[in-house]
């Protein structure tokens, strides 16, 4: 990889010659290594790359991006690099945004079209609504992680460690207050819409309105769960084997 690709991304398989490579993009507050254990659940030939956004874990010295056009544009030109191999691209509630724009970018900008992108709690951009929880404080946002739930929450008990998460929560939070989607953006890619059925934040019609984002084939799957359905209980193993399925060579559409 180019030294812009190891500064966006953490290797969690590295594989000679893949087939495909896997790219997941994190929720808002999160990091790359939610993503650590997929590869025991992933085809042996799909390389796993978590994106690390500044300012967490070892990017912690680095500002927070607080502009989508920003993060995307970056995550694209440091994703270039690997475009020799097809692409997929997996992201939840803020990550599925930015993935739908990296997506976007990839295609009309340089030709590039993910085998698949999915897409897990999260409207599209025609439904988005955007959070104005960075505009009432940490109380206000802290109240509103709790009210996402995961668990990632249970981190912010401790005061030391609410000190080194709040920069990433308060630039993420700011990123999607401020971000104002095109709702007429459209992909060519296959576009798979993930949701949890008992989500407080996103519901299953607005989930499968994500059809509207693509001209490819469209997937809707609900899982059992709140928002962060991929982190609680057996959620991780159950959503890896279902993108496991979608990214098989039997499957249709893989790439």
């Amino acid at each position: 990889m180019s030294e812009l690709t190891d500064v966006w991304f953490r290797r969690f398989r590295r594989v000679a010659q893949p087939r495909l490579r896997l790219v997941c993009l994190p929720h808002a507050g999160g990091a790359a290594s939610m993503f650590r254990t997929w590869p025991q659940w992933l085809p042996d030939d799909v390389e796993l790359l978590g994106a690390c956004y500044p300012g967490r874990q070892d990017r912690l010295g680095d500002p927070c991006v607080t502009e989508m056009a920003v993060l995307a544009d970056a995550l694209t030109g440091a994703l270039l690099p690997l475009a020799e191999q097809p692409l997929a691209l997996f992201g939840h509630s803020m990550g599925a945004s930015v993935a739908f724009e990296v997506a976007h970018r990839l295609e009309h900008r340089h030709g590039v079209v993910p085998g698949v992108v999915f897409v897990s709690g999260q409207q599209p951009p025609a439904r988005y609504r955007n959070s104005q929880a960075h505009l009432r404080g940490d109380e206000g946002l802290l109240a509103e992680v709790d009210r996402l739930g995961g668990d990632g929450t249970r981190f912010l008990d401790s005061p030391e460690m609410r000190e080194l998460l709040m920069p990433a929560i308060r630039g993420d939070f700011a990123l999607m207050g401020n971000y104002r989607p095109d709702p007429g953006l459209r992909i060519g890619a296959p576009v798979e819409a993930w949701v949890g059925d008992a989500d407080c934040d996103v519901t299953v019609e607005e989930t499968r309105a994500w059809a509207e984002a693509t001209t490819g084939p469209f997937g809707l799957r609900v899982f059992s769960g709140d928002h962060f359905y991929l982190t609680s209980g057996t959620g991780t193993e159950e959503l890896a084997l279902r993108v496991n399925e979608r990214l098989s060579p039997a499957a249709a559409g893989t790439p």
